[in-house]
């Protein structure tokens, strides 16, 4: 075994950026197969390495490379699903890239083909394809331009878990072939599908001979670096994790307040109601006591007028009641 790790982002970039012929091979030799299209000339535009990642919100070890035709493409390898979100941030990647181009006193038909080109070593679509190509299309699949060549905003995904390890090599194809690579070139000589590969395959020759430039030393060096970059990924996600939860908990006592506030609200329309009813129901007592006053009262008149020998038919007319109202009123 040997500490060659392919899937590690710092070696990655460091194989296929580092700006010597060997990782430029590798580089041509890579993007051949994947982007199943000849490459003649690529320059890595940001062959660096990052030194201080500590205050990245995402660290990024990607290359950016530009084709002799000026097509640009932005590589990364991505070995597991992340907390902050891939399906959003790989297009607003690619949205960046393309938006990237001068465009001053330029027409837009001078605008250069742009792709972003993630391995992923974790399952992201539910097909079987290990490669596949995203483009702007409407509903139903109708594309956004006539031609596939006017279609210069690409971004495509190589889903390594997708490949059959066990498969025979002499049926793999040139991607599964590279893929198997990567996943297994730490096991070097050892692995005989690495090892039939390395004495007969030329693009996977190319390959081992850059693999083969870095000491252990240097290895171990990157793995070093990968495993502190990756620590410092996974502490921005959590510190991002609980600012999310704080915020969350914020506009619960937010909501909860306005909840209380409506409450005591509601409970003061309450009060404020059942004062008023409990004034009605005074004024409608105040008067049927008033109208029982003035009842006893003309109960009394009535019963003095017939004490004085007034006929009842006399008191009916004068109070302009019926006799059967009046002699109601003296019972």
């Amino acid at each position: 075994m040997r500490s060659a790790n392919l899937l590690n982002d710092f070696a990655f970039k460091y194989v296929f950026g580092e700006d010597c012929k060997e990782a430029n091979d590798a580089l041509k030799s890579l993007l051949t197969v994947f982007l199943e299209r000849s490459v003649n000339k690529v320059v890595v535009k940001n062959s660096e390495m990052v030194k201080d990642f500590s205050k990245m919100k995402s660290p990024r070890l990607d290359l950016l490379v530009e084709f002799d035709d000026q097509t640009m493409v932005d590589l990364e390898m991505q070995l597991r699903q992340t907390k902050d979100n891939l399906m959003n941030r790989f297009p607003y990647y690619s949205a960046r890239l393309h938006g990237s181009q001068d465009m001053e006193g330029k027409s837009y038909s001078q605008l250069k083909e742009t792709i972003v080109m993630i391995f992923f070593n974790v399952n992201i679509f539910e097909n079987d394809n290990i490669c596949n190509t995203f483009r702007y299309k409407c509903d139903g699949d109708l594309p956004f331009v006539k031609e596939e060549k006017e279609d210069r905003m690409k971004l495509r995904t190589i889903e390594m878990p997708k490949v059959d390890l066990n498969k025979p090599l002499e049926d793999m194809n040139e991607q599964e072939k590279m893929i198997y690579y990567f996943l297994n070139c730490h096991k070097g000589m050892e692995d005989s599908k690495i090892k039939m590969m390395i004495e007969s395959d030329e693009v996977i020759q190319m390959l081992e001979k850059r693999v083969e430039t870095i000491s252990d030393d240097r290895w171990k060096k990157i793995i070093e670096d990968f495993q502190k970059l990756h620590e410092n990924e996974e502490r921005i996600e959590l510190q991002l994790e609980l600012e999310e939860a704080q915020k969350q908990i914020k506009e619960a006592q937010k909501a909860r307040e306005e909840a209380r506030k409506e409450k005591d609200a509601a409970r003061k329309e309450k009060e404020k109601a059942n004062r008023q009813v409990e004034e009605a129901n005074r004024h409608v007592e105040n008067a049927n006591k008033l109208v029982e006053q003035k009842n006893q009262e003309m109960k009394q008149i009535i019963q003095g007028m017939l004490s004085n020998g007034m006929s009842l038919e006399f008191v009916s007319k004068l109070l302009s009641k019926s006799e059967s109202e009046i002699m109601e009123l003296v019972k």
